[in-house]
This record gives structure tokens, sequence and C-alpha cells, in this order.
């Protein structure tokens, strides 16, 4: 970190990314971070089109501006095909278009988050000669930030090791940004998350977190599982996130079951107090979700989703399985023996505290401040 003694003067930061919604958080996070250390700095972000930045950066308290950028997608179907064509026109305005927010900005510096909505914002940014920074969330880079990376003047990274993608001179290791609620949790926390969700102190708690939308393949494990009379199950209580995308279905499948152990929701506000109570957390391997447990100091298990670029979840999890800090199950493999695996952790306890050890050292709870003080560094 720079020194405390450095000042925090004014300056524009244009933050760009997303087009996919695990960059959102950490570019909201920086931009928090940049207003806390002085309150009359401006900024400005820019996104995708019709992408899930669109709503919630607004609804952070910033002003956003979409370019008609499109992803290449890698299935081939119709309707990819029909994208992908469209691709390099899209790409073309997009830069015409980033290049005119900027003229009109002035920034003082440009960030990006990756994504493939950054694209065309740090393309043209150093062009223009406007210091510009990356920020790696995952253990694989991105196409994306591998491109601009000879581009930039400084590239922030979650993992030990990136000097394989990257120029080793401009990177600083510094973590990912994470919710500031989250962090190692005292007995007493622990108690308070058990209070709030109801939970008997004297059984195992297991987390499954399937994100906001929802994951098909955590569900289907553990309606399986259900299906199967929750072998193994007597002594665990069951917090379920099912995601909002599949709570209808999950209705249909709970009623008329009598499972008092099990709770299921489409969102869970109270991460926090959920992490706390946890003995296992059972997730898909984003990066925030990644680095959120390891702030947590949480045993897991990871199932990687199969769908995103690069199959970097599954990269992101075994750099903490390489450690003896998480557990991972292949997607193919968890509606048969994911809950099997998970209920044999909660029931080891000696396992789960060398887990939780190992984990918790790889925790970077001030990444935040590193990449805005290395913004300031850059400027």
């Amino acid at each position: 970190m720079i020194s405390k003694t450095m000042e925090y003067k004014k300056i524009k930061a244009i933050i760009s990314g997303g087009g996919t919604g695990g960059h959102i958080f950490p570019a909201v996070s920086i931009a928090g971070k940049l207003k806390e250390v002085n309150p009359e700095t401006e900024i400005l972000f820019v996104g995708a089109e019709g992408k899930m930045e669109m709503e919630k950066v607004p609804a952070a308290g910033f002003d956003i501006v979409g370019l008609p950028i499109l992803g290449l997608q890698r299935q081939l179907n119709l309707k990819n095909i029909i994208n992908d064509i469209q691709v390099p026109f899209k790409l073309i305005k997009s830069l015409r278009k980033a290049g005119k927010v900027l003229d009109r900005f002035k920034p003082d510096v440009a960030i990006g988050v990756g994504g493939y909505a950054s694209a065309p914002l740090l393309w043209q940014a150093s062009r223009r000669g406007i210091p510009c920074l990356i920020q790696e969330q995952n253990s694989f880079a991105g196409l994306t930030n591998r491109l601009l990376a000879k581009r930039v003047g400084c590239i922030c990274v979650a993992y030990e090791g990136m000097e394989k993608f990257f120029p080793a001179e401009k990177t600083v290791l510094s973590g990912n940004p994470i919710r500031s609620r989250i962090h190692p949790y005292s007995a007493v926390e622990k108690e308070e998350g058990l209070a709030f969700y109801g939970w008997h102190p004297g059984k195992k708690h297991l987390l499954i977190v399937g994100g906001s939308l929802g994951s098909g393949t955590l569900n289907r494990s553990m309606k399986k599982w259900i299906e199967e009379g929750c072998p193994g199950g007597e002594d665990v209580e069951i917090l379920w996130q099912c995601g909002r995308y599949y709570k209808a279905g999950i209705d249909e499948f709970m009623r008329g079951r009598d499972l008092p152990m099990i709770s299921y929701t489409d969102f869970i506000a109270r991460m926090d107090l959920a992490y706390a109570a946890a003995d296992v957390i059972i997730s898909r391997s984003g990066a925030s979700s990644i680095s959120e447990i390891c702030a947590a100091g949480k045993a897991a298990i990871f199932v990687p989703s199969p769908n995103v670029a690069e199959d970097h979840q599954t990269h992101n999890a075994l750099a903490l399985v390489s450690r003896d800090a998480a557990l991972m199950v292949r997607d193919c493999d968890a509606p048969q023996t994911l809950m099997a695996t998970a209920l044999e952790l909660a029931g080891d306890p000696q396992r789960i505290g060398t887990i939780e050890r190992n984990v918790s050292e790889m925790a970077r709870p001030d990444a935040t401040r590193t990449i805005v003080d290395q913004v300031y560094k850059l400027i």
C-alpha cells in the first residue's frame, strides 16, 4: 500500500466493465472507495447496453453510459450465429461512442474491471494517453484483460502467479473487492447468525449459495437428495438459496414435503449472518464468491460452472483446492456426490478447521484500498 500520508486529491475517474454480472460489484466497490477517500471525486461508469450493470450501477448511486457492444458466443446455434455476425459492427460503433464519452468527460484515469464492455473504453483511453488500470478477478485471465495488458499502466490481480498472463512489472497482487460486512466471524456473531435463521446450535449447518438467479446444478443436487429421503441429514440444518429464476419450480417441488431442517429462498439479504452461522458453504466458484469465502474464513465446496469463458471457475476453485483451502465437485458429478461430500465434511470438525485456516491465509480484505492506491500512484 502507498503511504498513508498520500494526498487523495479530487479526480475524475471513468470505470468500465460488465456484460456479465461478476464484474459489477468490484466496479461499484472501487467507485465507493474512490468517493470515500475524496467525496469530491467525479465518477462515470461505462457498460454494455441492456446488461445488468445498466440497472445495478444507477441503483448504487452512480451515472452510467451504455455501449452497443456484444460478446462473442461460443456455443453453435442460430441465435449465437446471428449475435456473432453483429459483433464487429457493434464493436466499431462502441469504439466511436467510447471516444466521444472520453472527450466529453475528460477523465484523469480509466479503470477496467473486465468483461467485453471494458474493451472499447480502455482501448480508446490508452490511445489518448489517459492513465489506465485494469483489475482481473479470476485466476485465469479473461480475454479482454489479456488483450489490454500491454496498453495499460497497472494490472491488479487476485491470485499469485498471474505473470503468466501479464507483464510482471505492471502486476500488483491486490485481491478482489468484497462487501464490507464480510470478515472472520466471532463466536458471538455465529450465535447471532444462528438466532437470525432459527437454527439449533447443536446441529451442523450448510449454506447453499446459488446466486441471485440460481444454479440449476445445485438445485438439482438438492432435489435429488431430498427425493432420496435426505440420507445422512439427521443432524443438519440447511439454508438453500435457489435463486429467483428457479423459485417457482422449487415452490412446487417442496409443496407437501415436511422438511423443517431445510429453509429455501430466492435471495439472502443478510449474507453476512448466513456466512457467520454456516459450518460448510456450497457455492459456484465465481471470483467474488471465492474472495468472500476467503475473507469469511469458511470451509467451502465449490461446484464450478461449466458455462463460463475459458472455464475460469474451475481454475478459480483449483487455486484453493491445491492449497487444501477448499473442496471441489465437478458440475457433472454434483447430483450424485455433492450432498454426500458436504455432509461428510460437516461431520469432520478437524477437516473443517484445517480448511478454514488455509483459506483464511488467502484472504485480502484490503483489496479495494490497494486498488485505489494504485489508481492514485498511476495518476
